[in-house]
Protein backbone atom coordinates (compact mmCIF):
# COMPACT_ATOMS: atom_id res chain seq x y z
CA UNK A 1 0.00 0.00 0.00
CA UNK A 2 1.47 3.55 -0.79
CA UNK A 3 2.76 5.45 2.23
CA UNK A 4 1.98 9.19 2.19
CA UNK A 5 5.52 10.85 3.10
CA UNK A 6 4.11 14.51 3.02
CA UNK A 7 5.24 16.51 6.19
CA UNK A 8 2.32 17.75 8.38
CA UNK A 9 2.34 21.94 8.74
CA UNK A 10 4.40 22.90 11.57
CA UNK A 11 6.01 19.61 12.10
CA UNK A 12 9.71 21.36 12.00
CA UNK A 13 8.56 23.97 14.34
CA UNK A 14 10.37 23.12 17.94
CA UNK A 15 12.83 21.43 15.99
CA UNK A 16 15.75 24.07 16.17
CA UNK A 17 15.23 24.85 19.53
CA UNK A 18 14.89 20.84 20.43
CA UNK A 19 18.62 20.38 19.35
CA UNK A 20 19.87 23.56 20.98
CA UNK A 21 18.65 22.12 24.39
CA UNK A 22 19.57 19.06 23.74
CA UNK A 23 22.99 19.95 23.45
CA UNK A 24 23.81 22.50 25.98
CA UNK A 25 21.21 20.91 28.82
CA UNK A 26 20.20 23.77 29.33
CA UNK A 27 17.16 26.08 28.33
CA UNK A 28 19.02 29.26 29.42
CA UNK A 29 21.59 28.39 27.21
CA UNK A 30 19.52 27.60 24.25
CA UNK A 31 17.31 30.92 24.71
CA UNK A 32 20.99 32.66 24.46
CA UNK A 33 22.07 30.73 21.07
CA UNK A 34 18.91 31.23 19.34
CA UNK A 35 18.38 34.69 20.88
CA UNK A 36 14.93 34.21 22.21
CA UNK A 37 13.43 34.18 25.82
CA UNK A 38 14.02 31.20 27.82
CA UNK A 39 9.92 30.90 27.61
CA UNK A 40 10.09 31.02 24.15
CA UNK A 41 11.99 27.98 24.04
CA UNK A 42 10.08 25.91 26.88
CA UNK A 43 6.97 26.95 25.07
CA UNK A 44 8.95 25.29 21.56
CA UNK A 45 9.75 22.76 23.11
CA UNK A 46 6.38 21.32 24.90
CA UNK A 47 4.44 22.23 21.25
CA UNK A 48 6.79 19.95 19.77
CA UNK A 49 6.60 17.55 22.32
CA UNK A 50 2.70 17.85 22.08
CA UNK A 51 2.82 17.09 18.37
CA UNK A 52 5.21 13.93 18.84
CA UNK A 53 3.41 12.31 21.80
CA UNK A 54 6.17 11.57 23.88
CA UNK A 55 8.02 13.80 26.34
CA UNK A 56 11.46 14.48 24.59
CA UNK A 57 13.21 15.56 28.22
CA UNK A 58 13.29 14.82 31.82
CA UNK A 59 13.31 18.19 33.46
CA UNK A 60 14.47 18.79 37.35
CA UNK A 61 15.00 22.01 39.28
CA UNK A 62 18.64 21.78 38.78
CA UNK A 63 19.36 19.83 35.35
CA UNK A 64 17.78 18.61 31.52
CA UNK A 65 18.72 15.71 30.31
CA UNK A 66 17.31 13.31 27.17
CA UNK A 67 14.36 10.86 27.64
CA UNK A 68 14.51 7.88 25.70
CA UNK A 69 12.35 9.16 23.20
CA UNK A 70 14.18 12.23 22.85
CA UNK A 71 17.65 10.65 22.63
CA UNK A 72 16.18 8.86 19.59
CA UNK A 73 14.61 11.72 18.30
CA UNK A 74 17.82 13.83 18.57
CA UNK A 75 20.35 10.88 16.87
CA UNK A 76 17.82 11.26 13.89
CA UNK A 77 16.69 14.89 14.05
CA UNK A 78 20.74 16.53 14.26
CA UNK A 79 21.49 15.48 11.18
CA UNK A 80 18.69 15.36 9.14
CA UNK A 81 18.50 19.38 10.78
CA UNK A 82 22.40 19.89 9.80
CA UNK A 83 21.24 18.75 5.94
CA UNK A 84 18.51 20.85 5.51
CA UNK A 85 21.05 24.12 7.12
CA UNK A 86 23.70 22.77 4.60
CA UNK A 87 21.01 22.69 1.98
CA UNK A 88 19.70 26.20 3.08
CA UNK A 89 23.17 27.66 2.60
CA UNK A 90 24.04 26.01 -0.88
CA UNK A 91 20.58 27.75 -1.90
CA UNK A 92 21.73 30.83 -0.41
CA UNK A 93 25.09 31.25 -1.90
CA UNK A 94 23.53 30.47 -5.51
CA UNK A 95 20.98 33.09 -4.60
CA UNK A 96 23.44 35.47 -3.95
CA UNK A 97 26.53 34.91 -6.45
CA UNK A 98 27.44 33.73 -10.27
CA UNK A 99 27.66 29.86 -9.48
CA UNK A 100 26.71 26.43 -10.05
CA UNK A 101 25.48 25.02 -13.55
CA UNK A 102 24.17 27.38 -16.18
CA UNK A 103 21.89 25.23 -18.74
CA UNK A 104 21.49 27.03 -22.38
CA UNK A 105 19.11 25.35 -24.98
CA UNK A 106 20.80 26.72 -28.09
CA UNK A 107 20.56 26.09 -31.96
CA UNK A 108 22.97 23.84 -33.76
CA UNK A 109 23.90 26.89 -36.18
CA UNK A 110 24.67 29.66 -33.90
CA UNK A 111 27.27 27.58 -32.03
CA UNK A 112 30.43 28.58 -33.94
CA UNK A 113 29.16 32.17 -34.85
CA UNK A 114 27.69 33.82 -31.57
CA UNK A 115 28.66 31.23 -28.82
CA UNK A 116 31.75 29.74 -29.08
CA UNK A 117 33.90 32.91 -28.01
CA UNK A 118 31.06 34.33 -26.10
CA UNK A 119 31.46 31.09 -24.05
CA UNK A 120 35.54 31.07 -23.97
CA UNK A 121 35.58 34.64 -22.39
CA UNK A 122 32.34 33.92 -19.48
CA UNK A 123 34.05 31.11 -18.16
CA UNK A 124 37.40 32.60 -17.91
CA UNK A 125 35.73 35.60 -16.05
CA UNK A 126 33.10 33.84 -14.12
CA UNK A 127 34.90 30.30 -12.72
CA UNK A 128 32.52 29.05 -10.38
CA UNK A 129 29.96 29.18 -13.24
CA UNK A 130 29.59 25.72 -14.99
CA UNK A 131 27.96 25.73 -18.59
CA UNK A 132 26.40 23.24 -20.58
CA UNK A 133 25.04 23.82 -24.04
CA UNK A 134 22.74 21.62 -25.51
CA UNK A 135 22.42 21.97 -28.98
CA UNK A 136 19.66 21.32 -30.30
CA UNK A 137 17.36 22.68 -33.31
CA UNK A 138 13.66 21.33 -31.59
CA UNK A 139 12.00 24.47 -29.83
CA UNK A 140 12.05 23.17 -26.17
CA UNK A 141 9.97 24.00 -22.74
CA UNK A 142 12.89 25.88 -20.75
CA UNK A 143 10.93 25.28 -17.14
CA UNK A 144 10.42 21.47 -17.85
CA UNK A 145 13.55 20.25 -19.48
CA UNK A 146 15.58 22.13 -16.75
CA UNK A 147 17.15 25.06 -18.81
CA UNK A 148 18.34 28.56 -17.33
CA UNK A 149 17.47 29.94 -20.75
CA UNK A 150 17.57 29.45 -24.56
CA UNK A 151 18.89 31.32 -27.29
CA UNK A 152 17.05 31.29 -30.73
CA UNK A 153 15.69 33.73 -33.52
CA UNK A 154 13.62 36.13 -32.49
CA UNK A 155 10.27 34.90 -34.57
CA UNK A 156 10.54 31.45 -32.51
CA UNK A 157 10.42 33.12 -29.29
CA UNK A 158 6.82 32.64 -27.20
CA UNK A 159 5.24 36.17 -26.30
CA UNK A 160 5.48 35.09 -22.87
CA UNK A 161 9.02 34.76 -22.81
CA UNK A 162 11.26 37.67 -21.91
CA UNK A 163 13.34 37.93 -24.39
CA UNK A 164 17.41 39.89 -24.40
CA UNK A 165 18.97 40.70 -27.92
CA UNK A 166 21.85 39.09 -29.16
CA UNK A 167 22.58 40.26 -32.53
CA UNK A 168 20.89 43.06 -34.86
CA UNK A 169 18.24 42.01 -37.20
CA UNK A 170 19.51 38.83 -39.76
CA UNK A 171 18.83 39.20 -43.48
CA UNK A 172 17.77 36.05 -45.27
CA UNK A 173 20.16 34.76 -47.96
CA UNK A 174 18.93 33.04 -50.48
CA UNK A 175 22.35 30.74 -51.61
CA UNK A 176 23.40 27.81 -54.21
CA UNK A 177 26.56 26.83 -54.93
CA UNK A 178 28.05 27.24 -58.29
CA UNK A 179 28.12 23.62 -59.52
CA UNK A 180 23.80 24.04 -58.89
CA UNK A 181 23.94 27.21 -60.88
CA UNK A 182 25.81 25.38 -64.03
CA UNK A 183 23.21 23.36 -64.09
CA UNK A 184 20.15 25.70 -63.52
CA UNK A 185 19.49 28.83 -64.26
CA UNK A 186 19.95 31.93 -62.01
CA UNK A 187 17.18 33.08 -59.78
CA UNK A 188 16.34 36.99 -61.01
CA UNK A 189 12.34 36.97 -59.69
CA UNK A 190 10.81 35.21 -56.68
CA UNK A 191 8.20 33.33 -59.28
CA UNK A 192 11.60 32.06 -60.69
CA UNK A 193 11.95 29.91 -57.51
CA UNK A 194 8.86 27.83 -58.89
CA UNK A 195 11.41 25.88 -61.15
CA UNK A 196 14.75 25.40 -58.43
CA UNK A 197 15.28 22.56 -56.40
CA UNK A 198 14.46 24.47 -53.03
CA UNK A 199 15.77 23.37 -49.46
CA UNK A 200 12.94 23.61 -46.46
CA UNK A 201 13.19 23.47 -42.54
CA UNK A 202 10.67 21.46 -40.42
CA UNK A 203 9.38 23.58 -37.88
CA UNK A 204 9.03 22.03 -34.18
CA UNK A 205 5.38 22.06 -34.62
CA UNK A 206 5.49 19.70 -37.55
CA UNK A 207 5.03 22.43 -40.20
CA UNK A 208 7.52 23.69 -43.10
CA UNK A 209 8.32 26.59 -43.39
CA UNK A 210 7.76 28.92 -46.45
CA UNK A 211 10.26 30.96 -48.07
CA UNK A 212 9.77 35.10 -47.22
CA UNK A 213 10.53 37.87 -49.43
CA UNK A 214 9.64 41.38 -49.66
CA UNK A 215 8.55 42.79 -52.88
CA UNK A 216 8.84 46.44 -52.31
CA UNK A 217 7.00 47.42 -49.02
CA UNK A 218 4.79 43.81 -49.00
CA UNK A 219 6.00 40.84 -47.08
CA UNK A 220 5.42 37.78 -49.62
CA UNK A 221 5.67 34.28 -48.53
CA UNK A 222 6.50 31.54 -51.09
CA UNK A 223 5.58 28.01 -50.18
CA UNK A 224 8.40 26.04 -52.35
CA UNK A 225 9.80 22.47 -53.23
CA UNK A 226 12.40 21.07 -53.68
CA UNK A 227 14.23 17.00 -52.84
CA UNK A 228 15.29 17.64 -49.47
CA UNK A 229 13.65 18.96 -45.89
CA UNK A 230 15.74 19.31 -42.43
CA UNK A 231 15.04 19.96 -38.96
CA UNK A 232 17.92 22.73 -38.33
CA UNK A 233 19.99 24.77 -40.55
CA UNK A 234 23.18 23.60 -40.88
CA UNK A 235 22.37 20.65 -42.61
CA UNK A 236 20.53 22.58 -45.45
CA UNK A 237 22.92 24.77 -45.30
CA UNK A 238 25.94 22.01 -45.94
CA UNK A 239 23.30 20.27 -48.61
CA UNK A 240 23.40 23.93 -50.25
CA UNK A 241 26.97 23.50 -50.59
CA UNK A 242 27.13 20.05 -51.85
CA UNK A 243 24.51 20.93 -54.88
CA UNK A 244 21.57 19.41 -53.53
CA UNK A 245 19.53 23.00 -53.96
CA UNK A 246 19.05 25.93 -52.86
CA UNK A 247 18.82 27.26 -49.18
CA UNK A 248 17.42 30.41 -47.49
CA UNK A 249 19.30 30.71 -44.30
CA UNK A 250 20.24 34.16 -41.78
CA UNK A 251 22.90 35.68 -43.84
CA UNK A 252 25.71 35.58 -41.39
CA UNK A 253 25.28 31.30 -41.41
CA UNK A 254 26.26 31.33 -44.88
CA UNK A 255 29.11 34.20 -44.90
CA UNK A 256 31.78 32.02 -44.63
CA UNK A 257 30.53 29.72 -47.37
CA UNK A 258 30.09 32.77 -49.45
CA UNK A 259 33.64 34.49 -48.99
CA UNK A 260 35.30 31.05 -49.82
CA UNK A 261 33.50 31.02 -53.10
CA UNK A 262 31.58 27.70 -52.13
CA UNK A 263 27.80 29.47 -52.37
CA UNK A 264 26.37 32.38 -54.22
CA UNK A 265 24.22 34.93 -53.49
CA UNK A 266 21.15 35.85 -55.37
CA UNK A 267 17.35 37.39 -55.06
CA UNK A 268 19.45 40.26 -52.91
CA UNK A 269 16.70 42.68 -53.95
CA UNK A 270 14.17 40.54 -52.24
CA UNK A 271 15.95 39.75 -48.75
CA UNK A 272 14.15 39.99 -46.15
CA UNK A 273 15.15 40.97 -42.48
CA UNK A 274 14.67 38.64 -39.76
CA UNK A 275 14.65 39.67 -35.77
CA UNK A 276 17.82 38.54 -35.17
CA UNK A 277 19.10 36.21 -32.45
CA UNK A 278 17.60 36.55 -28.81
CA UNK A 279 18.41 34.91 -25.42
CA UNK A 280 14.87 34.30 -23.89
CA UNK A 281 13.75 33.20 -20.00
CA UNK A 282 10.65 32.46 -18.24
CA UNK A 283 9.78 35.85 -15.83
CA UNK A 284 11.09 34.54 -13.02
CA UNK A 285 9.97 36.76 -9.78
CA UNK A 286 13.90 37.07 -9.10
CA UNK A 287 16.86 36.13 -11.62
CA UNK A 288 19.79 33.71 -10.84
CA UNK A 289 22.78 35.57 -10.54
CA UNK A 290 24.64 33.06 -12.90
CA UNK A 291 21.70 34.08 -15.35
CA UNK A 292 22.57 37.56 -14.78
CA UNK A 293 26.19 37.71 -15.16
CA UNK A 294 25.55 35.75 -18.47
CA UNK A 295 23.44 38.24 -19.62
CA UNK A 296 25.22 41.31 -18.57
CA UNK A 297 28.35 39.38 -20.31
CA UNK A 298 26.39 38.71 -23.67
CA UNK A 299 25.56 42.34 -23.98
CA UNK A 300 28.94 43.87 -23.02
CA UNK A 301 30.71 41.13 -25.40
CA UNK A 302 28.13 41.79 -28.33
CA UNK A 303 27.34 45.63 -27.89
CA UNK A 304 23.40 45.16 -28.08
CA UNK A 305 20.75 46.54 -25.81
CA UNK A 306 17.52 44.75 -25.12
CA UNK A 307 15.36 45.40 -27.88
CA UNK A 308 12.20 43.72 -28.91
CA UNK A 309 8.26 43.38 -28.45
CA UNK A 310 8.82 41.07 -25.17
CA UNK A 311 12.22 42.25 -24.11
CA UNK A 312 13.64 42.84 -21.09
Amino acid sequence: MKRNFTIRQGALDGVEAFLSVAQHRSFRKAAAELGVTPSAISQAVRALEARVGSALFIRTTRSVGLSEAGERFYARAKPAFEELVAASEVARDLGQRPAGLLRLTVPPSVVPILLEPLIASFCQAYPDVEVEIAANADLVDIAAEGFDAGIRLGQFIEADMIAVRLTPSLPLAVVGSPEYLRRRQRPEAIDDLRGHACLRLRRSNGSIAPWSFVNGREAVEVVVSGPLIANDIPTVLRAAVEGVGLAQVPEPIAADAVKAGKLIRMLEPFAPVAPGVFLYYPGYRQMMPKLRAFIDHAKSRLGHGRQGPNSQ
